[in-house]
């Protein structure tokens, strides 16, 4: 598998801290959690209505903004990658629809 997603990780935590003049990850970091989910918001919206158009290039950079904004909110919870890949791994195997149940217990 390709380790994409966890150097993405790396540079968004490095580059958090950067001068906001010279760092979109920077920048937004600057404006706070909630300008970074309302930004995830929008990117999920694109992404839906990328999907919606059937136009896999436009689906396939929104998916690309959203993964990215996604990393930038988790970064700012500090939470790492790893522990949201080792929840869907914990699900590996286990139907949705009885996973779901588990979690309204």
């Amino acid at each position: 598998m390709s380790d994409t997603l966890f150097r993405l990780e790396n540079t968004i935590r490095a580059r958090r801290t950067a001068d906001p003049s010279t760092s979109y990850v920077a920048k937004l970091a600057a404006r706070g959690r909630g300008k970074i989910a309302q930004k995830l918001g929008e990117e999920a919206t694109e992404t839906i209505i990328a999907a919606l158009s059937e136009d896999q290039k436009a689906l396939t950079g929104e998916a690309a903004d959203l993964l990215f904004h996604l990393l930038m909110l988790l970064a700012d919870r500090d939470l790492p990658l790893a522990d949201v890949l080792a929840e869907l791994d914990a699900r590996d195997g286990v139907s949705g629809l009885v996973e779901k149940a588990a979690r309204k217990e």
